[in-house]
């Protein structure tokens, strides 16, 4: 990667990386010459360039990763860990240039981003140490024989990833796959592919040639490794609308193990017995405007009783009305621009909506006022208030900086706002009735319910979502499992 006159200042200027993608254990271009730019979402700017990979390019890193992955597979487990260990302190040695790349193409503040590394990297050293629970099971069905279960890789996988957290999302969806044995192929995001480009020289340097391969580029990219009749267990995060059109180009061909991580219409629920001033915190940091609310998990409706609704929406617009919009790059900065000028569109679309559904602004919904606001994405941090439950604000993903507030008085009304929803990722419920906060939780169709907290992703606890937010669990022991298939074995004595 030839990175030219990094800068810490002026969101990123001078930043320019030409990147490359890694089949076979070689960093590479694509087949056919195409190119992919990246630009600064802060300015608009020009800062990068990955391959563009096709069809074809899929095909070698399929072709290579099988090479691979026996070889990988008969590894102990100890020596398939002690290759990612050394890849994970590699990348630490790269953690301010790996920073800067991914603040200058996401948009997202470094003050934020610069956990993602580390987390990411956390994340991938605990499936390390899971390894060693990739066990089978004896079952004692018949007393003079011998039945037992034995785990074996599936052996070339895929994961496509999302835009919002690039070397995060990586490191975590490496883990699980490589230590049961399998081969892998990341295809990050087109819109911000520019650190998959370190991530695949670290992988040149320390891993085993063709076990990770990284594939840049756009649809295509991606439909082929969907498509690919060599990848027979696939993993995607992003929409709803998306993760359904992998799951029907993976059935077109082959039967494959697809899960997903998709979108979210997180309910924020709070009971007139909550604290007002932790209850308005939460649910703004809930709303994740660090990432420009960019964040699948984000608790983007806050159901509030009616008793206090007013003193609680006060404080929730006075804190929201105080959060920094700015220079990425400033550790100051609270908020910063929107990852692409087609989700820039898609944001101001459900703004000019909201208006027209009778919903009231009670902060943001412009461009934020000042000479470095002129040019790139920007949106100030925005709530809705009055917001109806069956209109489109209420019902879809923004995936921008947008909280809708709704308010309630009976409990039945509320559980059937909080479900009333295509998706169930996640959701908070704040009270200090313990039973009313377990029986709040049973009843709401959510895959992830924090009482008394949000946003936390507790280390081991699995991650997922009803309904349209996706298929199958992921962060702990239980995604290490599903890149396994179960072999049953008799012996008969």
């Amino acid at each position: 990667m030839d990175s030219q006159r990094d800068s810490n200042s002026a969101a990123g200027a001078g930043m320019f990386v030409d990147g490359r993608m890694l089949i076979a254990g070689r960093l590479a271009e694509a087949v056919d010459g195409g190119w992919l730019e990246s630009r600064n979402p802060a300015n608009g700017l020009l800062i990068g360039r990955v391959p563009a990979a096709g069809a074809a390019d899929a095909a070698l890193a399929v072709e290579a990763a099988a090479a691979a992955q026996r070889k990988w597979a008969a590894l102990s487990v100890e020596e398939r860990g002690r290759h990612l260990l050394a890849f994970c302190d590699r990348l630490l040695e790269r953690s301010d240039e790996i920073l800067r790349v991914e603040v200058a193409d996401t948009g997202n503040t470094i003050t934020p981003m610069r956990n993602d590394l580390k987390s990411g990297i956390e994340r991938l050293r605990y499936f390390v140490g899971l390894g060693y629970e990739l066990k089978g099971q004896s079952v004692p069905s018949t007393p003079n024989n011998l039945h037992f279960t034995i785990r074996e890789p599936y052996g070339v996988v895929a994961r496509i990833l999302a835009f919002n957290h690039p070397i995060y999302f990586a490191l975590c969806g490496i883990g699980a796959p490589l230590m049961a044995g399998n081969a892998i192929i990341l295809k990050p995001s087109e819109q911000s592919p520019l650190s998959a480009s370190i991530f695949a020289e670290v992988a040149a340097e320390i891993l085993p040639p063709g076990i990770v391969g990284v594939l840049t580029g756009g649809r295509e990219a991606g439909e082929a490794l969907a498509r690919h009749p060599g990848v027979k267990r696939l993993s995607f995060v992003g929409s709803a609308r998306t993760g359904m059109a992998i799951q029907r180009a993976a059935a077109d061909v082959a039967v494959k193990h697809v899960t997903l991580e998709l979108g979210g219409k997180n309910p924020f629920i709070v009971f007139p017995d909550a604290s007002i001033e932790k209850a308005a915190a939460a649910a703004v940091s809930g709303m994740n405007f660090g990432w420009q609310g960019q964040s699948c998990g984000s608790t983007s409706r806050l159901i509030v009783h009616e008793s206090i609704h007013d003193r609680l929406m006060d404080a929730v617009v006075e804190k929201v009305r105080a959060i920094r919009v700015g220079d990425p790059f400033d550790e100051a900065s609270q908020m910063g621009p929107i990852n692409s000028a087609p989700q820039y569109e898609k944001v101001l679309g459900f703004i000019d909506t909201a208006g027209k559904e009778g919903a009231r602004l009670m902060a943001g919904g412009a461009r934020p006022q000042g000479d470095m606001f002129r040019a790139g994405y920007w949106i100030e941090p925005t709530v809705f208030g009055d917001v109806r439950p069956g209109t489109r604000l209420a019902q879809e993903e923004v995936f921008g900086p947008i909280l809708s507030v709704m308010r309630w008085s009976d409990e039945d009304e509320m559980i059937r706002i909080a479900n009333g929803v295509d998706l169930g990722l996640t959701a908070a419920v704040w009270t200090n009735d313990i039973t009313r906060a377990l029986t709040t939780a049973r009843r709401l169709e959510s895959g992830y319910v924090w009482v008394n907290g949000v946003g936390a992703h507790v280390r081991g606890m699995p991650y997922g979502g009803y309904k349209n937010s996706g298929t199958g669990r992921e962060r702990g022991i239980e995604e290490m499992m599903s890149y396994t298939e179960e072999k049953a074995i008799h012996i008969m004595l």
